[in-house]
């Protein structure tokens, strides 16, 4: 059974207060839903180790941008902090974004691309994904499926040609208005 990530994410006991938008898009760059989480108050910070490197993407004043691309097999998940920078864009492979009684929703396919505003990009959780397959949660299409959105997603960030990672902060702004 795939992991169902809801661009809402309700169900997080992390947020204290949060304010939270969506909206349907369809322009020529992109089609689908994008959400806005706004974190106005957190239980606690939540970082994540790179490396060497604590970076924190969860804490009071973050927002989290999603973009759920309609027939595509990947979603980006752009981290700003409280003063609204860019932390970090996940990209997580998808075997489907879709909606589920108005929420949009991704079924998550283990496979992450990490890019940071330096322009590195790393490659997670190769290891989830073949235990997935030997563990017969997946099958061996859906493991295939996102080997190719990944092979097929790498080179655009290296060239820096991924449209949704230079939509970020336009989505964002198509959002910020409407929070509630």
């Amino acid at each position: 059974m795939l992991k169902r990530k809801y661009g809402d994410r309700s169900n997080w006991k992390r947020i204290i207060q949060r304010e939270y938008a969506q909206k349907y898009v369809e322009t020529e760059e992109f089609t689908g839903y994008i959400t806005l989480l706004h974190m106005i108050e957190a239980r606690e910070p939540l970082s994540i180790r790179y490396g060497e490197k604590d970076l924190t993407i969860i804490d009071n004043g973050y927002m989290w941008l999603q973009q759920f691309p309609f027939g595509k097999h990947h979603a980006i998940t752009t981290t700003f902090d409280e003063k609204g920078d860019i932390v970090q864009w996940y990209i997580d492979i998808s075997l489907e974004n879709s909606l589920e009684g108005n929420r949009p929703y991704l079924d998550d396919l283990y496979l992450d691309i990490v890019v940071f505003p330096s322009g590195k990009v790393i490659l997670l959780d190769e290891d989830e994904l073949e235990a997935a397959l030997k563990n017969r949660l997946i099958d061996q299409s859906m493991y295939d499926l996102a080997w190719e959105e990944t092979k097929a997603i790498l080179p655009l960030l290296h060239t820096h040609q991924l449209e949704l990672i230079k939509l970020a902060n336009v989505h964002k702004e198509m959002l910020i208005h409407s929070l509630s």
